[in-house]
């Protein structure tokens, strides 16, 4: 069967288990990942009804991250909702319930415990610190740690569509304080919380404990996009085929309201 991410990432992991990252990249696939949950009815609407099993003393829900690995465990015919990782931790944080990954299927098999669902869900829901300053110098980025690029780099890849383009640059505000800055120009608005957030989830899972980087939006028309271009680091974000304006039509695609237990 096809190697996934969550095979890669799981491992990473495995092989270094003392290695903080590599752990934090983990949960950030799975996070990212599109699981099926193996459920104990069909879904009600916008209620779930997952399958339980008692292991190790603990409850646990069944998720997979492909059909195929549901059906060579469960071996029949069986009612499932496919959800995304974040959508699932969302749902399960709180009731004492873990997760099991592609168990006996595939090498990234693995009992998540219900305190890691439950930070998981905790660390997800961390929303971004609104501030209001206006950078006075910007220049190339420098000291800007590989782990956080890297986390960037795989978070901005799933924005398609979000934002033509977003720059990358050291900055020194009014007051001195020096950092740097993840700038968007042309964002739609009611993008911009979504893409704040993922930047904040790409530090968090970058591993840096004390990492700091401020996200702003620009249009294209601003002088600040104009200064951007020409000293700060571009980055091209995902064009999509077709413009498509999607809605939640099933259980778990809407983050924000995440699909109920029953």
């Amino acid at each position: 069967m096809t190697e996934t991410p969550l095979d890669r990432a799981h491992a990473a992991m495995d092989a270094a288990p003392e290695d903080d990252a590599a752990r934090l990249r983990f949960y950030d696939r799975l996070a990212e990942a599109e699981l099926v949950m193996l459920l104990a009815a069909d879904a009600d609407g916008d209620t779930v009804e997952p399958e339980l099993f008692e292991v190790e003393g603990g409850r646990f829900v069944l998720v997979f991250d492909s059909e195929a690995r549901l059906a060579e465990f469960i071996g029949r015919t069986a009612p499932y909702a496919a959800l995304s990782g974040r959508a699932i931790a969302s749902m399960l944080a709180g009731q004492g319930i873990g997760l099991g990954l592609n168990l006996e299927v595939a090498a990234s098999s693995i009992l998540i415990p219900a305190e890691a669902v439950d930070w998981l869900a905790a660390t997800l829901a961390q929303r971004p610190r609104e501030v209001f300053e206006r950078p006075e110098d910007v220049s190339r980025p420098v000291g800007v740690p590989e782990a956080l690029l890297n986390a960037l780099d795989q978070k901005l890849a799933t924005a398609t569509g979000f934002a033509p383009l977003a720059y990358l640059a050291s900055v020194v505000y009014s007051g001195g304080r020096r950092g740097h800055l993840l700038a968007f120009v042309d964002a739609a608005t009611e993008v911009e919380p979504a893409l704040s957030q993922a930047v904040g989830e790409a530090l968090v899972f970058s591993g840096l404990d004390a990492g700091e980087i401020d996200v702003a939006f620009f249009a294209a028309t601003d002088p600040m996009a104009g200064r951007l271009a020409m000293t700060a680091l571009r980055i091209d974000l995902p064009v999509p085929d077709e413009v498509q304006i999607l809605s939640p039509s099933a259980p778990g695609m809407d983050p924000d309201k995440p699909p109920k237990l029953r």
